[in-house]
Protein backbone atom coordinates (compact mmCIF):
# COMPACT_ATOMS: atom_id res chain seq x y z
CA UNK A 1 0.00 0.00 0.00
CA UNK A 2 2.99 2.67 0.94
CA UNK A 3 3.74 2.20 -3.10
CA UNK A 4 0.52 4.26 -3.78
CA UNK A 5 1.00 7.25 -3.47
CA UNK A 6 4.33 7.09 -5.13
CA UNK A 7 2.91 5.56 -8.00
CA UNK A 8 0.26 8.24 -8.43
CA UNK A 9 2.49 11.46 -8.15
CA UNK A 10 4.63 9.89 -11.46
CA UNK A 11 1.53 9.13 -13.32
CA UNK A 12 1.08 13.29 -12.53
CA UNK A 13 4.01 14.35 -13.41
CA UNK A 14 4.26 12.10 -16.57
CA UNK A 15 0.44 13.75 -17.90
CA UNK A 16 1.42 17.10 -16.57
CA UNK A 17 4.61 17.50 -17.90
CA UNK A 18 4.95 15.98 -21.44
CA UNK A 19 4.49 19.22 -23.36
CA UNK A 20 4.82 22.68 -23.52
CA UNK A 21 1.83 24.65 -24.21
CA UNK A 22 2.13 26.25 -27.84
CA UNK A 23 2.04 30.03 -28.14
CA UNK A 24 -0.95 31.82 -28.72
CA UNK A 25 -1.75 32.46 -32.11
CA UNK A 26 -4.39 34.45 -33.96
CA UNK A 27 -5.84 33.30 -37.33
CA UNK A 28 -7.24 35.68 -39.51
CA UNK A 29 -9.77 33.93 -41.82
CA UNK A 30 -11.65 35.20 -44.82
CA UNK A 31 -14.61 32.56 -44.46
CA UNK A 32 -15.33 30.43 -41.34
CA UNK A 33 -17.49 27.81 -41.90
CA UNK A 34 -19.93 27.23 -38.88
CA UNK A 35 -20.18 23.52 -39.49
CA UNK A 36 -23.60 23.15 -37.32
CA UNK A 37 -25.14 25.92 -39.65
CA UNK A 38 -23.76 25.38 -42.77
CA UNK A 39 -23.57 29.63 -42.90
CA UNK A 40 -19.98 31.16 -43.72
CA UNK A 41 -18.83 33.97 -41.27
CA UNK A 42 -16.58 36.88 -42.69
CA UNK A 43 -13.39 38.43 -41.69
CA UNK A 44 -12.94 36.13 -38.40
CA UNK A 45 -9.80 35.88 -35.98
CA UNK A 46 -9.62 32.73 -34.27
CA UNK A 47 -7.69 33.26 -31.09
CA UNK A 48 -5.63 30.68 -29.87
CA UNK A 49 -4.20 29.90 -26.75
CA UNK A 50 -2.62 27.13 -24.23
CA UNK A 51 -3.69 24.65 -27.09
CA UNK A 52 -7.58 25.60 -26.89
CA UNK A 53 -9.28 28.12 -28.83
CA UNK A 54 -9.88 31.45 -26.39
CA UNK A 55 -12.22 33.38 -29.01
CA UNK A 56 -13.54 33.25 -32.38
CA UNK A 57 -15.49 36.42 -34.18
CA UNK A 58 -15.18 39.36 -36.03
CA UNK A 59 -11.67 40.59 -36.68
CA UNK A 60 -12.73 44.15 -35.98
CA UNK A 61 -14.11 42.49 -32.44
CA UNK A 62 -11.42 39.88 -31.59
CA UNK A 63 -8.52 42.49 -32.57
CA UNK A 64 -8.00 44.39 -29.72
CA UNK A 65 -8.69 42.11 -27.53
CA UNK A 66 -5.51 40.12 -28.57
CA UNK A 67 -1.98 40.38 -26.53
CA UNK A 68 0.67 42.05 -27.74
CA UNK A 69 3.70 40.32 -30.18
CA UNK A 70 0.81 37.58 -30.86
CA UNK A 71 1.76 35.26 -34.04
CA UNK A 72 -0.67 36.31 -36.75
CA UNK A 73 -1.47 33.87 -39.04
CA UNK A 74 -3.04 35.50 -42.69
CA UNK A 75 -5.74 33.24 -44.35
CA UNK A 76 -8.17 35.96 -45.31
CA UNK A 77 -8.22 34.49 -48.83
CA UNK A 78 -8.59 30.72 -47.04
CA UNK A 79 -11.79 28.94 -45.85
CA UNK A 80 -11.37 27.64 -42.61
CA UNK A 81 -13.03 24.75 -40.76
CA UNK A 82 -12.43 22.73 -37.55
CA UNK A 83 -9.86 20.25 -37.72
CA UNK A 84 -11.89 16.84 -39.48
CA UNK A 85 -12.39 13.51 -38.15
CA UNK A 86 -12.31 10.06 -39.43
CA UNK A 87 -14.00 7.48 -37.29
CA UNK A 88 -12.44 4.02 -38.94
CA UNK A 89 -9.15 4.27 -40.31
CA UNK A 90 -6.55 1.40 -39.58
CA UNK A 91 -3.08 3.89 -38.86
CA UNK A 92 -0.56 0.41 -38.43
CA UNK A 93 -1.77 -1.02 -41.47
CA UNK A 94 -1.20 -0.32 -45.01
CA UNK A 95 -2.86 -1.69 -48.21
CA UNK A 96 -0.40 -5.27 -48.32
CA UNK A 97 -1.16 -5.78 -44.94
CA UNK A 98 -4.19 -7.77 -45.91
CA UNK A 99 -2.49 -10.42 -48.57
CA UNK A 100 0.68 -12.69 -47.66
CA UNK A 101 3.04 -10.06 -47.21
CA UNK A 102 1.30 -9.61 -44.39
CA UNK A 103 2.35 -12.80 -42.21
CA UNK A 104 6.23 -11.08 -42.38
CA UNK A 105 5.26 -7.66 -40.56
CA UNK A 106 6.04 -7.70 -36.83
CA UNK A 107 4.57 -5.54 -33.83
CA UNK A 108 7.11 -3.11 -34.34
CA UNK A 109 7.43 -2.77 -37.77
CA UNK A 110 3.25 -2.04 -37.53
CA UNK A 111 3.93 0.92 -34.89
CA UNK A 112 6.31 2.16 -36.82
CA UNK A 113 4.36 2.14 -40.21
CA UNK A 114 1.87 4.34 -38.10
CA UNK A 115 3.89 6.96 -37.00
CA UNK A 116 4.45 7.33 -40.45
CA UNK A 117 0.80 6.88 -41.74
CA UNK A 118 -0.23 9.11 -38.38
CA UNK A 119 2.03 12.16 -39.91
CA UNK A 120 0.40 11.69 -43.45
CA UNK A 121 -3.21 11.61 -41.93
CA UNK A 122 -2.89 14.73 -39.82
CA UNK A 123 -1.00 16.94 -42.84
CA UNK A 124 -4.52 15.63 -44.54
CA UNK A 125 -6.55 17.62 -41.93
CA UNK A 126 -7.43 14.85 -40.19
CA UNK A 127 -6.70 16.30 -36.61
CA UNK A 128 -8.67 13.39 -34.55
CA UNK A 129 -9.48 9.72 -35.41
CA UNK A 130 -10.66 6.41 -33.99
CA UNK A 131 -8.54 3.89 -34.51
CA UNK A 132 -10.29 0.40 -35.18
CA UNK A 133 -7.73 -2.61 -34.83
CA UNK A 134 -4.50 -2.91 -34.40
CA UNK A 135 -2.21 -6.03 -33.58
CA UNK A 136 -0.33 -5.65 -30.47
CA UNK A 137 -2.03 -3.05 -29.37
CA UNK A 138 0.62 -1.04 -31.19
CA UNK A 139 -2.27 1.68 -31.73
CA UNK A 140 -2.35 2.61 -28.39
CA UNK A 141 1.50 2.49 -28.27
CA UNK A 142 1.05 4.68 -31.13
CA UNK A 143 -1.42 7.30 -29.18
CA UNK A 144 0.57 7.35 -26.31
CA UNK A 145 3.16 8.31 -27.99
CA UNK A 146 1.70 11.21 -29.89
CA UNK A 147 0.34 12.40 -26.62
CA UNK A 148 3.75 12.57 -25.59
CA UNK A 149 5.14 14.41 -28.65
CA UNK A 150 7.36 11.81 -29.74
CA UNK A 151 5.78 11.75 -33.34
CA UNK A 152 3.39 13.81 -34.84
CA UNK A 153 -0.17 12.54 -35.60
CA UNK A 154 -3.92 12.90 -35.18
CA UNK A 155 -5.56 12.98 -31.73
CA UNK A 156 -6.43 8.92 -31.34
CA UNK A 157 -9.18 7.39 -29.52
CA UNK A 158 -7.30 3.19 -29.60
CA UNK A 159 -9.36 0.06 -30.29
CA UNK A 160 -6.28 -2.89 -29.75
CA UNK A 161 -6.81 -5.82 -31.31
CA UNK A 162 -10.43 -6.22 -32.63
CA UNK A 163 -12.34 -9.24 -31.22
CA UNK A 164 -13.03 -11.97 -33.76
CA UNK A 165 -14.61 -15.89 -33.45
CA UNK A 166 -11.68 -18.77 -34.31
CA UNK A 167 -12.00 -18.73 -38.25
CA UNK A 168 -13.77 -15.36 -38.64
CA UNK A 169 -12.73 -11.55 -40.39
CA UNK A 170 -10.04 -10.88 -37.33
CA UNK A 171 -8.72 -14.35 -37.51
CA UNK A 172 -5.48 -15.57 -39.40
CA UNK A 173 -6.89 -17.97 -42.00
CA UNK A 174 -4.04 -18.03 -44.44
CA UNK A 175 -1.94 -20.21 -42.51
CA UNK A 176 -2.02 -23.93 -42.85
CA UNK A 177 -3.41 -25.74 -39.91
CA UNK A 178 -0.26 -27.20 -38.80
CA UNK A 179 0.56 -23.58 -37.59
CA UNK A 180 -2.52 -23.98 -34.89
CA UNK A 181 -2.72 -20.24 -34.62
CA UNK A 182 -5.52 -18.17 -33.64
CA UNK A 183 -5.29 -14.44 -34.07
CA UNK A 184 -4.61 -11.92 -30.81
CA UNK A 185 -8.03 -11.09 -30.38
CA UNK A 186 -10.26 -14.04 -31.03
CA UNK A 187 -12.72 -15.01 -28.27
CA UNK A 188 -15.83 -17.49 -28.30
CA UNK A 189 -18.31 -17.96 -25.61
CA UNK A 190 -19.50 -15.59 -23.45
CA UNK A 191 -16.84 -15.81 -20.92
CA UNK A 192 -14.12 -15.58 -23.33
CA UNK A 193 -15.65 -12.41 -24.90
CA UNK A 194 -15.89 -10.27 -21.40
CA UNK A 195 -12.64 -11.32 -20.45
CA UNK A 196 -11.38 -9.93 -24.05
CA UNK A 197 -12.86 -7.01 -23.19
CA UNK A 198 -11.83 -6.44 -20.07
CA UNK A 199 -8.46 -7.25 -21.17
CA UNK A 200 -8.28 -4.76 -24.21
CA UNK A 201 -9.28 -1.91 -21.33
CA UNK A 202 -6.48 -3.45 -18.97
CA UNK A 203 -4.42 -2.51 -21.90
CA UNK A 204 -5.36 1.11 -22.65
CA UNK A 205 -8.56 0.18 -25.18
CA UNK A 206 -10.47 3.59 -25.66
CA UNK A 207 -13.05 1.86 -27.81
CA UNK A 208 -14.10 -1.89 -28.27
CA UNK A 209 -14.51 -3.13 -31.76
CA UNK A 210 -16.02 -6.41 -32.37
CA UNK A 211 -16.37 -8.53 -35.70
CA UNK A 212 -20.59 -9.11 -36.24
CA UNK A 213 -20.26 -10.58 -39.42
CA UNK A 214 -17.76 -11.93 -42.09
CA UNK A 215 -15.13 -9.77 -43.95
CA UNK A 216 -13.54 -9.06 -46.80
CA UNK A 217 -9.68 -8.87 -46.82
CA UNK A 218 -10.08 -12.84 -45.01
CA UNK A 219 -9.93 -15.83 -46.53
CA UNK A 220 -12.60 -18.46 -46.81
CA UNK A 221 -15.15 -15.92 -44.78
CA UNK A 222 -18.74 -14.76 -45.60
CA UNK A 223 -19.49 -11.17 -45.25
CA UNK A 224 -23.36 -11.88 -45.56
CA UNK A 225 -23.20 -14.37 -42.82
CA UNK A 226 -23.57 -13.76 -38.65
CA UNK A 227 -20.58 -14.49 -36.85
CA UNK A 228 -20.77 -13.62 -33.41
CA UNK A 229 -24.27 -14.37 -31.57
CA UNK A 230 -26.56 -12.20 -30.55
CA UNK A 231 -25.35 -13.67 -26.75
CA UNK A 232 -22.22 -13.03 -27.60
CA UNK A 233 -22.87 -9.80 -28.75
CA UNK A 234 -24.79 -8.38 -25.79
CA UNK A 235 -22.15 -9.54 -23.61
CA UNK A 236 -19.40 -7.60 -25.45
CA UNK A 237 -21.33 -4.24 -25.32
CA UNK A 238 -22.93 -4.27 -22.04
CA UNK A 239 -19.66 -4.88 -20.63
CA UNK A 240 -17.76 -2.31 -22.82
CA UNK A 241 -20.58 -0.22 -21.74
CA UNK A 242 -20.49 -1.00 -17.66
CA UNK A 243 -16.83 0.12 -18.07
CA UNK A 244 -17.11 3.00 -19.72
CA UNK A 245 -16.52 2.42 -23.17
CA UNK A 246 -18.61 2.46 -26.69
CA UNK A 247 -18.27 -0.19 -29.07
CA UNK A 248 -17.93 -0.30 -32.74
CA UNK A 249 -19.09 -3.21 -34.96
CA UNK A 250 -18.01 -4.37 -38.12
CA UNK A 251 -21.18 -5.72 -40.07
CA UNK A 252 -21.49 -6.08 -43.48
CA UNK A 253 -24.61 -8.68 -43.29
CA UNK A 254 -28.26 -7.67 -42.43
CA UNK A 255 -28.13 -10.18 -39.91
CA UNK A 256 -25.19 -8.69 -38.12
CA UNK A 257 -26.18 -5.49 -38.56
CA UNK A 258 -29.87 -5.79 -36.99
CA UNK A 259 -28.52 -8.11 -34.30
CA UNK A 260 -25.83 -5.55 -32.85
CA UNK A 261 -28.15 -2.48 -33.07
CA UNK A 262 -30.54 -4.23 -31.29
CA UNK A 263 -28.02 -4.99 -28.48
CA UNK A 264 -27.15 -1.62 -28.29
CA UNK A 265 -23.62 -0.98 -30.35
CA UNK A 266 -22.56 2.71 -30.80
CA UNK A 267 -21.87 2.25 -34.09
CA UNK A 268 -22.38 0.02 -37.16
CA UNK A 269 -18.97 0.09 -39.49
CA UNK A 270 -19.37 -0.47 -43.05
CA UNK A 271 -23.19 -1.89 -43.43
CA UNK A 272 -22.89 -3.08 -46.93
CA UNK A 273 -25.90 -5.45 -46.89
CA UNK A 274 -27.83 -2.86 -44.73
CA UNK A 275 -31.48 -3.21 -45.40
CA UNK A 276 -35.33 -1.55 -44.44
CA UNK A 277 -35.10 -3.41 -41.19
CA UNK A 278 -32.12 -2.55 -40.14
CA UNK A 279 -32.17 1.30 -41.27
CA UNK A 280 -35.37 1.32 -39.01
CA UNK A 281 -33.55 -0.18 -36.39
CA UNK A 282 -30.87 1.90 -36.64
CA UNK A 283 -33.40 5.39 -36.57
CA UNK A 284 -35.08 4.00 -33.56
CA UNK A 285 -32.00 3.51 -31.54
CA UNK A 286 -30.15 5.99 -33.02
CA UNK A 287 -27.17 4.21 -33.90
CA UNK A 288 -24.68 5.59 -36.17
CA UNK A 289 -23.53 4.17 -39.40
CA UNK A 290 -20.03 4.62 -40.67
CA UNK A 291 -19.63 3.92 -44.22
CA UNK A 292 -16.34 3.31 -45.89
CA UNK A 293 -17.09 3.62 -49.76
CA UNK A 294 -14.11 5.32 -51.64
CA UNK A 295 -11.87 2.59 -50.70
CA UNK A 296 -14.29 0.42 -53.40
CA UNK A 297 -12.93 2.38 -55.87
CA UNK A 298 -9.20 2.00 -55.01
CA UNK A 299 -9.54 -1.16 -54.21
CA UNK A 300 -11.06 -2.68 -57.14
CA UNK A 301 -8.41 -0.55 -59.54
CA UNK A 302 -5.64 -2.12 -57.49
CA UNK A 303 -6.66 -5.32 -56.26
CA UNK A 304 -4.43 -7.36 -58.25
CA UNK A 305 -1.27 -5.64 -57.48
CA UNK A 306 -1.95 -6.46 -53.50
CA UNK A 307 -1.35 -9.97 -52.96
CA UNK A 308 -4.42 -10.84 -52.01
CA UNK A 309 -6.08 -14.13 -52.63
CA UNK A 310 -8.44 -15.07 -55.25
CA UNK A 311 -11.42 -14.97 -52.49
CA UNK A 312 -10.62 -12.08 -51.00
CA UNK A 313 -10.74 -9.97 -54.61
CA UNK A 314 -14.16 -11.83 -55.32
CA UNK A 315 -15.54 -10.42 -52.27
CA UNK A 316 -14.16 -7.35 -53.03
CA UNK A 317 -15.87 -7.17 -56.34
CA UNK A 318 -19.22 -8.71 -55.08
CA UNK A 319 -19.50 -6.79 -51.78
CA UNK A 320 -18.21 -3.10 -52.17
CA UNK A 321 -21.08 -1.93 -55.39
CA UNK A 322 -23.64 -3.80 -53.52
CA UNK A 323 -22.94 -1.18 -50.53
CA UNK A 324 -22.97 1.51 -52.88
CA UNK A 325 -26.74 0.77 -53.27
CA UNK A 326 -28.08 -0.49 -49.64
CA UNK A 327 -25.93 2.44 -47.98
CA UNK A 328 -27.79 5.42 -50.87
CA UNK A 329 -30.90 4.03 -48.85
CA UNK A 330 -30.12 4.63 -45.53
CA UNK A 331 -28.62 7.79 -46.29
CA UNK A 332 -32.11 8.66 -47.96
CA UNK A 333 -33.63 7.19 -45.01
CA UNK A 334 -31.80 9.89 -42.29
CA UNK A 335 -30.13 7.31 -40.53
CA UNK A 336 -27.35 9.11 -38.05
CA UNK A 337 -23.58 9.08 -40.42
CA UNK A 338 -19.98 9.20 -39.09
CA UNK A 339 -17.76 9.98 -41.55
CA UNK A 340 -14.89 6.56 -41.51
CA UNK A 341 -12.64 5.12 -44.26
CA UNK A 342 -11.19 1.80 -43.67
CA UNK A 343 -7.99 4.07 -44.44
CA UNK A 344 -5.24 1.24 -44.92
CA UNK A 345 -7.22 -0.36 -47.70
CA UNK A 346 -6.08 1.85 -49.52
CA UNK A 347 -3.11 4.29 -48.86
CA UNK A 348 -3.16 6.79 -45.88
CA UNK A 349 -3.85 10.45 -46.51
CA UNK A 350 -6.38 10.02 -49.14
CA UNK A 351 -9.17 9.86 -46.46
CA UNK A 352 -10.92 12.68 -47.73
CA UNK A 353 -11.69 11.31 -50.86
CA UNK A 354 -14.60 9.40 -49.31
CA UNK A 355 -16.50 12.62 -49.27
CA UNK A 356 -17.19 12.73 -52.51
CA UNK A 357 -18.37 8.97 -52.59
CA UNK A 358 -20.72 10.37 -49.98
CA UNK A 359 -22.41 12.95 -51.98
CA UNK A 360 -22.50 11.01 -54.85
CA UNK A 361 -24.97 8.68 -53.10
CA UNK A 362 -26.80 11.16 -51.75
CA UNK A 363 -25.56 13.25 -48.94
CA UNK A 364 -25.52 17.18 -49.58
CA UNK A 365 -21.71 18.73 -48.90
CA UNK A 366 -22.44 20.28 -45.81
CA UNK A 367 -23.77 16.53 -44.33
CA UNK A 368 -20.66 15.28 -45.34
CA UNK A 369 -18.93 17.65 -43.75
CA UNK A 370 -20.82 17.04 -40.75
CA UNK A 371 -20.14 13.37 -40.54
CA UNK A 372 -16.91 13.92 -40.27
CA UNK A 373 -17.01 17.11 -37.61
CA UNK A 374 -20.18 17.48 -35.17
CA UNK A 375 -21.53 13.86 -35.77
CA UNK A 376 -18.03 11.81 -35.27
CA UNK A 377 -17.59 14.22 -32.23
CA UNK A 378 -20.62 12.82 -31.09
CA UNK A 379 -19.96 9.09 -31.84
CA UNK A 380 -16.29 9.49 -30.10
CA UNK A 381 -17.82 11.15 -26.93
CA UNK A 382 -16.57 14.35 -27.67
CA UNK A 383 -18.36 17.00 -28.44
CA UNK A 384 -17.17 19.36 -25.81
CA UNK A 385 -13.43 18.93 -27.74
CA UNK A 386 -13.39 18.76 -31.14
CA UNK A 387 -16.16 19.39 -34.00
CA UNK A 388 -16.39 22.75 -33.68
CA UNK A 389 -14.53 26.24 -33.81
CA UNK A 390 -15.85 27.18 -30.47
CA UNK A 391 -14.59 28.55 -27.24
CA UNK A 392 -13.08 26.09 -24.81
CA UNK A 393 -12.68 23.22 -27.66
CA UNK A 394 -9.33 22.29 -29.01
CA UNK A 395 -7.71 24.38 -31.41
CA UNK A 396 -7.18 21.89 -33.82
CA UNK A 397 -8.70 23.93 -37.70
CA UNK A 398 -7.94 23.16 -41.33
CA UNK A 399 -8.07 25.41 -44.32
CA UNK A 400 -8.67 25.29 -47.92
CA UNK A 401 -9.46 27.48 -50.74
CA UNK A 402 -12.56 27.53 -52.30
CA UNK A 403 -16.45 26.72 -51.61
CA UNK A 404 -16.73 23.02 -49.83
CA UNK A 405 -20.14 23.63 -50.01
CA UNK A 406 -20.18 23.92 -54.18
CA UNK A 407 -17.32 21.48 -54.36
CA UNK A 408 -16.54 18.84 -51.43
CA UNK A 409 -13.31 17.34 -52.98
CA UNK A 410 -11.68 20.90 -52.19
CA UNK A 411 -11.19 18.99 -48.86
CA UNK A 412 -9.05 17.02 -50.94
CA UNK A 413 -6.39 19.71 -51.16
CA UNK A 414 -6.12 20.80 -47.37
CA UNK A 415 -3.80 23.72 -46.97
CA UNK A 416 -3.25 24.86 -43.18
CA UNK A 417 -3.72 22.27 -40.60
CA UNK A 418 -3.38 23.26 -36.83
CA UNK A 419 -3.94 20.81 -34.14
CA UNK A 420 -4.06 21.59 -30.43
CA UNK A 421 -2.86 25.11 -31.31
CA UNK A 422 0.38 24.09 -33.13
CA UNK A 423 0.61 24.78 -36.69
CA UNK A 424 1.19 21.25 -38.58
CA UNK A 425 0.85 22.63 -42.06
CA UNK A 426 1.17 25.39 -44.24
CA UNK A 427 1.62 26.48 -47.86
Amino acid sequence: MKKWPVLLCATVFAVGTHAQAPAPVAVRAGKVLDVQTGKYLTSQIIWTENGRIKAVGPAAEIQPKLPSGVRVIDLSNDTVLPGLIDSHPHLTFDPKSAGYTGLSISVPREALVGARNARVTLEAGFTTVRNLAADGYADIALRDAINADDVPGPRILASGPALSIAGGHGDENRLAPEFHFFAEGVADGVPAVMLRVRENIKYGADVIKFLASGGVLSEGDNPQAEQYSPEEMRAIIMEAHRLGRKVAAHAHGATAIRDAVTEGVDSIEHGSYIDEEGINLMKKHGTYLVPTLYLGDWFLENATNLGLTPNMIEKGRIVMPAARINIAKAFSAGVKVAFGTDAAVYPHGLNAREFAVMVKLGLTPLSAIQAATINAAALLGWPDRIGTLEPGKFADLIAVQGDPLADVTILEHVRFVMKNGEIIKTQ
